[in-house]
């Protein structure tokens, strides 16, 4: 609390605590430069630039591809197009220049569009002076010559040129284009290639709801809840139309398979006739140049006089106009200023579009814009009508941080500071594993309530909801909301069993009532997940914190996780407790302060941003159709009930806490404790992403154009725009969310560990119950630690998630197994397992086929296990047992309420 408050008054102090900072600090610029340029091929002296290449990149090389040029005279001073079909190859790490690879292309090609794969180039569609084609090579590099091979893939449909294209989600779409070279039209088609299974080849999607279009620019990029297929600009022709300049926008999202118009409120969009563009960070779309097309309708009437002009070519006076345009029309050409020299910078979640910059030369279009890491190339292209460059254009994104600072370091130490004298203060008090995991039974209720909800509150959750509502909308408060219907059933029904039954865990219950094989499943289960979850918990903050601020992110993870272990170790689950408590007042502490400095940078402040918030309909709750594939409000609502009814009712890192109060009616205040500070906390980090959602739609130009990873967005806001002080104490905050559910997820494990497995089978007396507890704790909370450190040298999140996602399955069938023994007098030992293994089955089943939305998988696992284990135990028999103590029917039937607060 004092942190808080030192922190606060140095806010109140701070020359910068009444205003947001400066973007000068913060500014990502992208400087760009002339790279180097093609050079002329065999038997030519000069390369005078090639328009509309394939271009990509293969392992370490920059390849470009084809193209088509004027190599003698201009168009209107009766040049020839001529299309090539050589290929350009550049080391990217400067070891040697450009090697041209001459005549490689099955056929001169220009025009088409190219898409980087991991294997290779795929070349799609493109033209020549003959034909229009549907072919689509596989360009490759042999790894010992460096010689270029092709592998036909699927056709397309139809020919096409002049389209757009882009990869999302293994998947390529093309869009647009033209069919042939006479009597040209712009199209509406729409084909995508699942990467997945191409053999199947390409397949014809509903185009967009607006005009046909070619020399439009495209790209993939997320949407904040998908990742989407983004269409703008354009030109539509035909023979019997005059051209149209088209400056709209259309989203694709290829889950629901539906298309968007998009609108600004500059609207219309942007005309970038042949631009380029390229997907950025997490949210972003950068253009490069394109043409307005305002020149080309001058041009365009022009030659629509001309025209119309020529059948009277042998009156005199008539030849003499037909003269003067053709005049006219030359100097326009040659007079050309050339095309927008503009980066224009979309972000798909606040809608918006901002000026980042204009390049102090010429920009071409009919080219690519490829990005590798943090660099942009430009590969060469038209730069005037008719007139190509070599040049080859480079652009460094740079990201500018401003370094920590003293003040932020100070009070980061002084929160580590505490956090170890917390658990060596506490350390005086453990005298066995009574005190150690249970606190002595003399932990205040309300103490006890705010750890429940520390530990509910990872750091995930602090970045994660604040992101998702910035993304999206409030859908999601529902499933927080669930926890103030489902604590009276905790408070009926699963405290005063753990109480009266005096448990340390809550998988001791599962012997009494069933066999040890369902105790050690279920023990061993929670161990392996808290085990997983302390890595991603380390895992996914330092991520953030690395991509934000720079801090290394082996040092997040062993700053967070080592301190984490030692106040843990030393003062076992009181420590635990009041760290919770210490950190849910820093944490909201922190997110009311955040709310506090956003509206402060919003014009209109806080109730500007409820305005524009429910214009943007940020404020949303959700589809009300009967929808279970889906996160409808009917999903969310279900999800939420099984979802808070598993992890409140059987998990032992809630069941513990239980059974550290001095007696159950202070055990079923902390419940209440918890369920009353989920609703303003939910509240107020809600409205957190709502008010980013604001602000950054006021100010776009503050947003990231590199960083990755949609939780970012909150720990960008905090480090960038925060005053110093404040900024150590919110990133102190995330520190907080973190050590929270790692110091409980260590504690528990230990417990499970030492009750369930050590002391239950009567294993090594080398230790003392004590000494065993903290090595236990130390064992399984450096594996926690190391398992961080794994996820983040060996990029082995989507494996480590995969086994959490199993673990997950199986989690939520061992709610039903608890509640199956809780509700029933008919469930044996033997039902319930097969239950629990029919339950696993059908549980992977439905996470194969998308049966349901994967937030439903606790409930499906939960009515699964209970409706097979019941149903099997009517037809098995097991271990007859007394269990006349062991289920709801037995609560009912107490005389003695004072029992309740009976230690038994």
């Amino acid at each position: 609390m004092r942190l808080l408050f030192f922190a606060f008054i140095f806010f109140l102090i701070s020359p910068s605590a009444y205003g947001i900072q400066s973007s000068n600090n913060t500014d990502e610029v992208i400087k760009w430069s002339v790279h180097s340029s093609l050079p002329p091929v065999p038997g030519y002296n000069d390369q005078p630039g090639l328009a509309g290449t394939y271009a990509g990149k293969i392992d370490n090389k920059l390849i470009i591809a084809g193209g088509a040029n004027f190599p003698d005279d201009l168009p209107w001073e009766g040049g020839t197009k001529q299309y090539w079909s050589d290929v350009y190859a550049l080391t990217l790490d400067g070891s040697s220049g450009w090697e041209i690879l001459t005549g490689k292309l099955p056929k001169n090609l220009a025009y088409g569009e190219s898409i980087t794969l991991p294997e290779g180039i795929l070349l799609i569609g493109g033209e020549n002076s003959e034909a229009v084609y549907s072919n689509v090579y596989l360009l490759q590099l042999n790894s010992e010559s460096g010689e270029p091979t092709f592998t036909e893939w699927p056709d397309l449909p139809v020919p096409l040129t002049n389209m757009t294209g882009a990869l999302i989600d293994n998947k390529i779409y093309v869009a647009g284009g033209q069919k042939s070279l006479k009597n040209a039209s712009a199209t509406k088609n729409f084909f995508v290639l699942d990467l997945d299974n191409k053999m199947t080849g390409w397949k014809t999607l509903e185009p967009w709801p607006g005009p046909p279009r070619a020399f439009a620019v495209s790209a993939g990029q997320s949407d904040g809840f998908d990742n989407s297929f983004y269409l703008f600009s354009g030109r539509n022709f035909g023979p019997n139309m005059p051209t149209e300049i088209l400056s709209d926008g259309y989203e694709y999202n290829p889950r629901s398979g539906t298309w968007e118009k998009l609108h600004t409120s500059e609207a219309p969009m942007l005309p970038v006739i042949a631009g380029s563009a390229v997907a950025s960070g997490e949210n972003h779309i950068i253009f490069v140049g394109g043409d307005s097309g305002a020149l080309m309708k001058q041009q365009l009437a022009l030659q629509q006089q001309l025209e119309g002009l020529l059948p009277y070519s042998d009156d005199s006076q008539i030849s003499d106009s037909i003269d003067v345009l053709n005049s006219r029309i030359t100097d326009h050409l040659n007079n050309h200023p050339g095309f927008s020299r503009k980066v224009l910078l979309y972000h798909t979640i606040t809608n918006t579009i901002t000026k980042s910059g204009e390049l102090p030369f010429q920009i071409p279009v009919t080219t690519n814009l490829i990005k590798i890491d943090d660099q942009l190339f430009l590969t060469s292209g038209e730069v005037r009508p008719g007139v190509r460059t070599p040049q080859i254009i480079s652009g460094k994104i740079l990201s500018t941080r401003r370094d920590l600072g003293w003040i932020n370091l100070m009070v980061l130490v002084l929160y580590f500071g505490i956090l170890v004298w917390i658990g060596w203060y506490f350390s005086k008090r453990q005298t066995n594993t009574n005190d150690y995991f249970r606190g002595g039974k003399r932990i205040p209720w309300w103490l006890v309530g705010l750890s429940i909800f520390g530990t509910a509150l990872s750091a995930i959750t602090f970045m994660a909801i604040p992101a998702k509502a910035y993304a999206t909308d409030w859908s999601y408060i529902i499933l927080n909301a669930g926890l103030v219907v489902v604590a009276p059933l905790i408070i009926m029904i699963c405290i005063p069993f753990y109480r009266k039954l005096d448990f340390t865990t809550a998988y001791e219950y599962l012997e009494q009532r069933f066999n040890v094989a369902a105790r050690l499943v279920a023990s061993l289960c929670f161990i392996l997940f808290q085990i997983g979850r302390m890595g991603v918990v380390l895992f996914l903050p330092a991520i953030a914190l690395n991509v934000v601020t720079g801090i290394d992110i082996y040092l997040c993870i062993g700053v967070m996780g080592v301190f984490s272990l030692i106040y843990t170790m030393l003062g076992g689950i009181e420590a635990v407790i009041w760290t919770d408590a210490l950190q849910v007042v820093v944490l909201l502490g922190g997110s009311i302060l955040a709310v506090v400095l956003i509206s402060m940078g919003v014009d209109g402040g806080f109730m500007e941003i409820i305005s524009k918030g429910a214009a943007d309909g940020k404020f949303h709750l959700g589809d009300l159709s009967v929808d279970l594939q889906n996160p409808t409000i009917l999903t969310l609502v279900i999800a939420s009930l099984f979802i808070n009814l598993t992890t409140y009712g059987t998990d032992q890192t809630m069941v513990q806490r239980y059974v550290t109060t001095e007696t159950e009616k202070m055990a079923g205040k902390s419940v209440w404790t918890n369920a009353i500070l989920t609703i303003p906390g939910s509240l107020i980090f809600f409205f957190v992403g709502t008010a980013l959602y604001v602000f950054y739609k006021e100010n776009p130009l503050f947003l990231s154009t590199t960083i990755t990873g949609g939780d970012s967005i909150f720990p960008w806001f905090i480090y960038t725009q925060m005053p110093p002080g404040v900024v150590g104490l919110l990133i102190a905050g995330l520190f907080a969310a973190a050590m929270s559910t790692l110091s409980s997820s260590m504690n528990s494990a230990a417990t499970a560990y030492a009750v369930d497995m050590h002391f239950r089978f009567g294993w090594s007396n080398r230790f003392s119950g004590l000494k065993l507890a903290r090595i236990a704790t130390f064992i399984l909370g450096l594996a926690g630690i190391l398992v961080g450190l794994m996820m983040a040298a060996w990029d082995i999140k989507s494996l480590w998630d995969e086994f959490q996602r199993i673990l997950g399955l199986i989690l939520g069938g061992i709610g039903g197994l608890f509640f199956l023994g809780l509700l029933t007098k008919r469930a044996n030992g033997t039902g319930a397992m097969i239950g629990l293994l029919g339950s696993i089955l059908i549980q992977i089943w439905i996470s194969q086929t998308g049966l349901v939305h994967l937030l439903l998988f606790a409930a499906t696992g939960f009515i699964s296990c209970f409706l097979i284990g019941y149903v099997a135990s009517l037809f098995v028999h097991g271990n007859e047992k007394d269990i006349s103590h062991l289920t709801v029917y037995s609560l009912w039937n107490r005389n003695d309420d004072s029992s309740r607060d009976r230690d038994v």
